[in-house]
């Protein structure tokens, strides 16, 4: 049986998003959100539509809805930071400027897109963007996100390393060993749980004795924190103060992201572990829509302005889309190469 409203809110723990009353950030800045949570979500959608078409195989996990955990991090950060997340990984390179075309052409499997075809959806790679990729085994980015930062330290850089997770991750045990590390060499990390509520499936309360989930970080003593990830002004305030800590050398903080997926946990997902007011009071205080508002209220731009924003980003989608129909697929001696770093490693190929 779908829980009941008042279960799903206890689930979730997801703010619905929120207008403020004044801007809290300049225009561009509304603007940059507006651009990259829209193409987030009509790439999506887009991907949604070529899956149910059998042109995108395998798995394929989107992100509908939980666009403002990346566009207010993206502005809070660096160029130079590196980025690192799950199996969920669309929309973190297109907000950091991979090109659409790679992407779309990665989940065709084609010898275009940014992992060479040889990665699909839940592999995306840019190295160009600091975007250490998208990875397949729950909670396995968490130590690798550890890891980016202890060579960040090492190297007295001074970037951080951003690690992205979802709710269920946080019951791997590699997740509390990475922790104490990070804390233990004050390690320049943010650790973000991304707690839409249900992980695979299954609502946080049912699963967990610890509901609050931001509270795991404090036995270890590290800074954390909820965030209402609904609220693209909130996360990029949450993430900046985060940054902060880690370039002073004060080490890691641990965020949850209280969000919200309006889509199952994969394409093969009907979601009906959850009931449709409860989808329907979510999507009617969308991030997107909040940042819209927030831009025609205090006539930061016009409905013309932001429409042709909206065309642009149509067509950008629309070039992916025929991209990466027309790129061809990986030649078989591809299947060699990118395996090890040392060109002629000595391995068996018959």
């Amino acid at each position: 049986m779908p829980p009941s409203n008042e279960e799903a809110k206890e689930a979730t723990g997801a703010p619905k998003a929120t207008v403020p009353a004044n801007p809290k950030f300049p225009k561009e800045t509304y603007l940059q959100w507006y651009e990259q949570m829209q193409l987030m979500r009509k790439f999506e959608e887009k991907a949604g539509q070529l899956y149910g078409q059998q042109k995108i195989k395998g798995f394929c996990h989107l992100y509908i809805g939980q666009e403002a955990c990346v566009a207010g991090a993206v502005s809070a950060l660096t160029k130079d930071d590196k980025w690192i997340t799950a199996y969920r990984d669309h929309a973190h390179p297109l907000a950091l400027g991979t090109s659409p075309n790679a992407i779309m052409a990665e989940l065709f499997a084609k010898a275009t897109g940014c992992s060479k075809g040889k990665g699909g959806s839940m592999h995306i790679f840019d190295k160009e963007v600091n975007f250490m990729g998208g990875h397949g085994i729950v909670g396995g980015q968490v130590p690798l996100g550890a890891g980016i930062a202890f060579s960040e330290k090492y190297n007295k850089t001074g970037n951080l390393c951003i690690c992205y997770m979802g709710d269920g991750a946080v019951r791997q045990g590699a997740l509390h060993e990475a922790f104490n590390m990070a804390m233990l060499w004050k390690l320049p990390v943010i650790f973000v749980i991304e707690n839409n509520g249900y992980a695979m499936g299954t609502a946080v309360q049912r699963s967990s004795n610890v509901t609050e989930l931001y509270t795991l970080g404090e036995s270890y003593d590290m800074p954390s924190f909820p965030v209402n990830a609904m609220n693209v002004e909130d996360v990029h305030e949450a993430v900046a103060q985060a940054a902060e800590r880690a370039r002073a050398g004060e080490g890691p903080t641990l965020l949850e992201f209280k969000t919200y997926r309006y889509k199952g946990h994969s394409m093969s997902d009907p979601a009906k572990y959850r009931t449709k007011e409860e989808l329907e009071d979510y999507r009617s205080r969308d991030s997107i829509e909040a940042v819209r508002h927030t831009i025609l209220t205090n006539n930061m731009a016009t409905e013309d302005d932001l429409n042709a924003i909206d065309e642009q980003i149509k067509a950008a989608v629309n070039e992916s889309v025929e991209f990466a129909e027309t790129s061809p697929y990986p030649t078989a001696d591809e299947l060699y190469k990118d395996v090890y770093v040392q060109q002629d490693y000595p391995y068996i190929r018959d």
